[in-house]
């Protein structure tokens, strides 16, 4: 079963004593939630006037996403005055992010990679979706479009709901359990498809067998309803005004509730990682007996 493993750090800067980084990359790699719960992202004035009066934040979709590439934000009807708040907010969060990654995770730097930033104003609970895009099911994430060829995915949460709500988690079983649930019954990839998914530009180059596999879990646990409602799985709330890290590719989550909320993706290769045989990619090869990036 995932576990939480708490650390009690207050500044994204650091610095980060030796044992907090260590305790940090074990958890994290072993397969469960980093939780810092004095470490709080401060919101500025006209950032909380947004919250409460609720203009500049209706969401297109289920999120507000930053790109560091161009420092674009994507999701929001705001207008420019508005946009520009959400923006200088959201790189904000990205830039505090990155610095508690170098200072607690200092063995990933010279590897890892930041990838979007997003800022979840709407309520969980409710939203209308797909059983395959529900995240109220419990899942390990993989994405359909953007292929990690067994890069793993490491988020960063901060809860800043100015109305004291938790964001409410299921987290479950260990990720050899689930694998080994499912793998006898994942479909092989069909020959020649991750070149013509490429070549029409339906995924961000080629989609590795890992990929597939992955992906092909992803669905399977969301659409077994006895497995949702009976797999073995934990109850977890992360108040307001706390942050926590997982490797949500490794980690069977599900969101039940809550808003308000920054995420910061990762990416880290395998060989960036303090023990690779960890990776889901190294364990689903160890299982399959081959490799699959």
């Amino acid at each position: 079963m995932t576990e939480i493993t708490q650390l009690a750090i207050e500044s994204w800067a650091g610095p980060c004593s030796a044992l907090a980084q260590t305790t940090a990359i074990d958890a994290l790699e072993k397969g469960d939630v980093l939780l810092l719960p004095k470490l709080d992202f401060a919101l500025h004035d006209d950032e909380r006037a947004l919250y409460f009066q609720n203009t500049g934040v209706e969401v297109k979709g289920k999120n507000i996403s930053l790109n560091l590439a161009d420092n674009s934000v994507r999701g929001s009807h705001a207008n420019a005055a508005e946009l520009g708040v959400l923006r200088d907010m959201m790189v904000r969060f990205a830039t505090d992010s990155r610095a508690l990654v170098h200072a607690l995770l200092p063995g990933y730097v010279s590897t890892i990679e930041q990838g979007r930033t997003s800022f979840r104003p709407v309520e969980v609970a409710g939203r209308a979706s797909s059983w395959r895009k529900d995240d109220t099911r419990l899942h390990v994430d993989s994405f359909p479009s953007s292929p990690t060829r067994g890069k793993r995915i490491l988020r960063l949460f901060t809860n800043v709901n100015p109305h004291g709500q938790g964001r409410n988690w299921r987290l479950g079983e260990r990720f050899e359990d689930v694998a080994r649930r499912y793998l006898g019954s994942l479909p092989e990839p069909l020959w020649g498809s991750s070149q013509v998914l490429a070549m029409l530009g339906i995924t961000k180059g080629r989609r590795s067998n890992y990929d597939h596999f992955m992906l092909q879990l992803h669905d399977r646990m969301k659409a077994d309803s006895a497995y949702q409602a009976s797999g073995g799985q934990r109850e977890f709330a992360f108040a307001p005004g706390c942050t926590w890290l997982v490797y949500t590719d490794q980690v069977p989550h599900a969101a039940m509730s809550g808003r308000f909320l920054f995420e910061q993706t990762f990416y880290l290769p395998v060989a960036g990682m303090h023990d690779p045989a960890t990776s889901p990619l190294r364990v689903l090869e160890r299982l399959m007996g081959r490799e699959l990036a």
